[in-house]
């Protein structure tokens, strides 16, 4: 209830678009807090996985906090939460609970394979995704397959919730863009975000942005 942009979510709600909502912030501005609501009020496991993901490790999320799903007729109830800082322990989860199809070990591939993998064997159809951070398993050819990928779930009809750092997710097309910080929750464009300013200016000129941290 202390971080503002909570806050604001329990008392004004927030509507999911049809296609993508990406949030934004910096660090400790809450995005992972509402991300963590959003997957408990929608049941699905908040360290990662779908509704029937049994994993716990130690419990320090939210629950939902008296909110409820108002859903559309005939909407899909599937949905999936991945978070970069879980991840760990959904791979060890989905390897000691594996599924009737051939899977890789997670543990075996890289970082940002094992988050690719499992996304685009988890998402492929109608439901709700949930991904908190992605970018940071990724280079910058993954976050553009990360893109595409997103892009054919909403051509499917899928609603995707995404929370970032990367000026490459936030331009995600099409997606309604919200700034998460001391304000709480506020529409933004992805060209006056401080993270696309901050990165322009750096790939600019890098030396004369990183003497102007000093």
């Amino acid at each position: 209830m202390t971080v503002p942009a909570v806050a604001q979510l329990l008392t004004e709600g927030l509507e999911l678009p049809a296609g993508a909502l990406v949030l934004v912030g910096e660090n400790g501005s809450g995005k992972s807090t509402v991300m963590e609501l959003i997957a408990a009020t929608l049941g699905l496991n908040p360290e990662g996985g779908s509704t029937g993901a049994r994993h716990r490790t130690r419990a320090s999320e939210p629950e939902s906090l008296g909110l409820v799903v108002e859903r559309s007729p005939g909407a899909s109830r599937w949905g999936y939460f991945l978070r970069d800082e879980t991840l760990h322990g959904l791979y060890s989860y989905l390897e000691a609970n594996p599924t009737d199809r051939p899977e890789p070990l997670f543990h075996e591939l890289s970082h940002g394979e094992a988050f690719l993998e499992v996304l685009t064997s988890r998402a492929a159809g109608k439901g709700t995704y949930l991904l908190d951070e992605p970018d940071a398993a990724l280079s910058f050819g993954g976050s553009l397959a990360l893109v595409s990928h997103l892009l054919a779930l909403v051509d499917r009809g899928a609603q995707v919730v995404v929370a970032t750092h990367s000026p490459v997710v936030a331009a995600l097309p099409g997606a309604q863009l919200v700034e998460v910080g001391g304000w709480g929750l506020r529409p933004t464009h992805w060209e006056e975000l401080e993270l696309t300013v901050h990165w322009r200016q750096f790939l600019t000129d890098p030396a004369a942005f990183l003497r102007h941290l000093r």
